[in-house]
C-alpha cells in the first residue's frame, strides 16, 4: 500500500467522479475534482496534486492537450480514462507523458490498483534483485531466468527486453517505448521485430496453456509485465 495522496480527477461525467471519489476516499487519498481540461489544469498548478486522474474526451481542453501542458512544468503521475475506440489516442497520450491508461468501463478497483502502482514507483520503491510471477524467477544483478525452478536460456535481446519489462513491471509500455530502450532510437518503428521477440520470449518464459498472462498485449499500444 502507499501512504495517503492527493488525486485529481478530471472527467466531465459526474458519475465517475463520485464513484472514483468514494472508492479512492475509502483507500485513504484525498480526492479532488473538476469537470473541463481547463479547471482541471488550474488545480493542479493552484493544489499541486500528487496525481492525476484525467478523461481523455474533455470539454474546453481535451485531455492530451492538459497532459501536455502539465508535462511542460511537471512529472506528477498522469493515468488516462480513455474509451474503447480510442487506441490510437492511447498511444498519443502515453507518448504525450501520461504514465497508464484505463479504458471505460472499467472498475474502480483496477483503478484503484493502477494508481497505487504508479505512486509506488514515482515514491521509489526499493529495486529488488529478484522479481517473480506466475512461477516466472528473473534475478536482475545475476541475468539468470527460471521457469518452475528450472534455468531458461535467452538471447540477448530477449533478455534486454525481458529486463526493461520487469523494470517497469505493471506499467504500459508502448511500442516505441520497448523499441527505443532495447534497440536504440532508430528502430522505434519497428513494431514487427518487436512482436517476433516478444513471441518468441513467451514461448521460452511462460507455460504453453498461460500465453499472455505474464507478458500481456494492450492492442495496438504495447505491453505489460504483471
Amino acid at each position: 500500500m502507499t501512504g495517503r495522496a492527493r488525486v485529481l480527477v478530471v472527467d466531465d461525467d459526474d458519475t465517475v467522479r463520485d464513484v472514483l471519489r468514494r472508492y479512492l476516499a475509502r483507500d485513504g487519498h484525498e480526492v479532488i475534482e473538476a469537470a473541463d481540461g481547463i479547471t482541471g489544469l488550474n488545480l493542479v498548478r493552484s493544489q499541486q496534486p500528487d496525481l492525476l486522474v484525467l478523461d481523455l474526451m474533455l470539454p474546453g481542453m481535451d485531455g492530451l492537450e492538459v497532459c501536455r501542458e502539465v508535462r511542460r512544468t511537471s512529472t506528477m503521475p498522469v493515468i488516462m480514462l480513455t474509451a474503447l475506440g480510442q487506441e490510437s489516442d492511447r498511444v498519443v497520450g502515453l507518448e504525450y507523458g501520461a504514465d497508464d491508461y484505463v479504458v471505460k468501463p472499467f472498475s474502480p478497483r483496477e483503478l484503484g490498483a493502477r494508481l497505487n502502482a504508479v505512486l509506488r514507483r514515482r515514491q521509489g520503491a526499493p529495486e529488488p534483485a529478484v522479481v517473480e510471477s506466475q512461477g516466472l524467477e528473473v534475478d536482475l544483478g545475476r541475468r539468470v531466468v527460471r521457469r518452475e525452478g528450472e534455468e531458461v536460456h535467452l538471447t540477448p535481446i530477449e533478455f534486454e527486453l525481458l529486463r526493461t519489462l520487469v523494470r517497469n513491471r505493471g506499467r504500459l509500455m508502448t511500442h516505441r517505448a520497448l523499441l527505443g530502450e532495447v534497440w536504440g532510437a532508430a528502430y522505434v518503428d519497428d513494431i514487427p521485430t518487436l512482436r517476433t521477440h516478444i513471441a518468441r520470449l513467451r514461448a521460452k518464459v511462460e507455460p504453453a496453456d498461460a500465453r499472455g498472462r505474464i507478458i500481456r498485449t494492450e492492442p495496438g499500444v504495447g505491453y505489460r509485465f504483471t
